[in-house]
């Protein structure tokens, strides 16, 4: 039977930052909002990246009736070639959206462009049941969009990231008149960003970056290298600004940055002469103070330009003293620690590093309170739910509603996979579906589960230490032991530690009782984690000869 009820599922972006999707379903049709990746913890060891479980997607392929992707960014289209594997219909995003999908689909070995439909932010689609209302948002990459998803269980507006930058780089400011224009309807529900809802005020303009970068350049007596996302394009033209008043020619250096440079330069979205752009191999050969390099590895990833920079494992070039490295983000939440490694050694190897502590070179994409506020205010919905953030976001997001005049029982924090239900004006919460990780490793999706996480962390503490029994086919008796370790101690410290082992383990063998395996085991365990106080995790093989 199907229901008139719209009902609306979480399956990625809350409670973190990161591998943001949502369904829309109503009638048994499907509407699915962006889907993005996330990066892995620091503990989540040998993983590259993480997407949604969308299971219930998997299942419920055939009512899927379209996708609409609110921007360009890693966070909002990481996870589109995996759903693409599963479901078959129209992705819907505005020109440079749509420009990245393809060139990332290319990357995956899609042969075709899938079914990629190019929009213009203010244009109307009818998807099944839905009828969307895209409208233009700033953010920091450019075509953001924000939708107004009309249904006949009533109009929820999902802002997609978004600041309100009055003064924006592009001249294009979120549209306001769209926003109010959803107030005069009634808005049944708003989906909004949570990222900043800790930080007072207002978010800074992306105007401020120029005369920073301009600061940058005055003092720099080397080569400037200036590492950013790669789909942070008006970044990088506020970098290409700049170095044509500096007079420095550039090199785009990393696969994604230079795809995504040629893509918005294509498009319209980046402009520059041909002529400043030159090959690294060319730049390199410039004297230092005619050279801009932009790179990839804001985060400090350790197979990014910049991370292996750091990490003196760049094969085409090193950083040398007198080089400025810019780094143009904001550490993700989770990858503090591998930026402050990542800035440690390039201060070792004689940089001088610029970084947002230290001058306003990045600003952020996201709303503060005051832009909240107002998006409340503007929009006026019955109903909130916060979206993209961790839950401490959402909360402070739920307190800012309160603010500004909204019952605490309008406003619904969730988890990822909980149903949040609507009919007759109402809303109510129904069950709770899979919304977990899947994670990304190598060519593996899912084959890597918390259990195997967990003993990847305790393979990364102690060390393993393996024991190999050789037996004597006829007679039964222990031939011959070997043991190997690794991560656990040198060959020097272990030699008379894994004498006395095999001493013990000869004795216990003599009296063993079928369980040698188990026994020996115990055994192991027990006696290194007495001598060392570590507990490596140990392996007995048996074998007969």
């Amino acid at each position: 039977m199907k229901s008139k009820t719209l009902r609306i599922i979480p399956l990625g972006g809350i409670g973190e930052v990161g591998k943001n999707m949502t369904v829309y379903e109503y009638n048994d049709e499907i509407l699915i909002v962006d889907a993005g990746m996330m990066f892995p913890d620091n503990d989540m060891i040998g993983i590259d990246y993480i997407i949604p479980d969308f299971e219930y997607v998997k299942q419920h392929a055939d009512k899927v009736r379209g996708i609409v992707i609110t921007h360009g960014h890693e966070d909002h289209t990481g996870a589109i070639s995996h759903l693409l594997e599963a479901v078959h219909a129209p992705v819907y995003g505005t020109p440079l959206t749509i420009g990245l999908i393809k060139a990332k689909l290319g990357r995956r070995g899609f042969v075709q462009d899938a079914n990629l439909k190019t929009i213009q932010a203010g244009d109307v689609l009818q998807i099944g049941p839905f009828k969307v209302h895209t409208f233009h948002v700033c953010h920091s990459i450019p075509d953001g969009i924000g939708l107004g998803i009309e249904t006949p269980a009533g109009l929820v507006v999902h802002t997609g990231d978004y600041k309100l930058d009055l003064t924006p780089v592009d001249n294009w400011p979120t549209d306001y008149a769209k926003l109010g224009e959803f107030a005069q309807k009634g808005v049944l529900a708003l989906l909004a960003d949570s990222t900043n809802a800790e930080r007072p005020g207002w978010t800074p303009s992306e105007q401020v970056i120029e005369p920073a970068f301009d600061k940058v350049f005055q003092q720099a007596k080397g080569r400037i290298i200036i590492a950013t996302f790669a789909s942070l394009i008006s970044r990088m033209q506020q970098a290409i600004n700049t170095a044509v008043r500096y007079h420095r020619k550039i090199a785009f250096v990393g696969l994604s940055m230079t795809e995504n440079v040629r893509i918005a330069k294509e498009l319209g979205y980046i402009n520059f002469d041909d002529d400043l752009e030159v090959p690294l191999e060319t730049a390199l050969q410039l004297p230092d103070e005619k050279v801009l390099l932009l790179v990839t590895g804001s985060q400090g990833e350790p197979t990014s330009i910049l991370g292996r920079l750091a990490n003196g494992s760049n094969k085409r070039f090193d950083i040398k003293p007198g080089d400025t490295v810019v780094l143009s983000s904001h550490p993700i939440p989770g990858n503090e620690e591998v930026v402050s490694r990542a800035i440690n050694r390039l201060l070792e190897q004689g940089a001088d590093v610029v970084y947002e502590a230290l001058a306003p070179v990045h600003v952020s994409g996201h709303a503060s309170q005051e832009e909240l506020k107002l998006m409340l205010h503007l929009v006026r919905p019955r109903y909130l739910i916060p979206i993209h953030g961790e839950l401490r976001m959402l909360k402070q997001h739920a307190r800012l509603g309160i603010e500004v005049g909204m019952d605490e029982r309008q406003i619904a924090i969730v988890e990822n996979g909980r149903v949040i239900e609507f009919a007759h004006g109402e809303m109510s919460l129904g069950e709770r579906i899979p919304g977990g990780y899947v994670f990304v490793d190598g060519s593996g999706v899912g084959d890597v589960d918390r259990s195997v996480m967990r003993e990847r962390e305790m393979l990364s503490q102690d060390g393993i230490v393996l024991l190999n029994l050789v037996m004597d086919q006829r007679s039964g008796d222990l031939k011959d032991i070997e043991i190997i370790s690794r991560g656990f101690m040198t060959s020097t410290e272990s030699e008379e530690l894994f004498n006395d082992l095999q001493a013990r383990i000869g004795k216990l063998a003599k009296h063993a009782n079928g369980r040698l395996q188990q026994d020996v085991s115990k055994l192991a365990k027990s006696y290194l984690y007495e001598e060392t106080k570590r507990r490596p995790v140990v392996f007995v093989n048996v074998s007969r000869n």
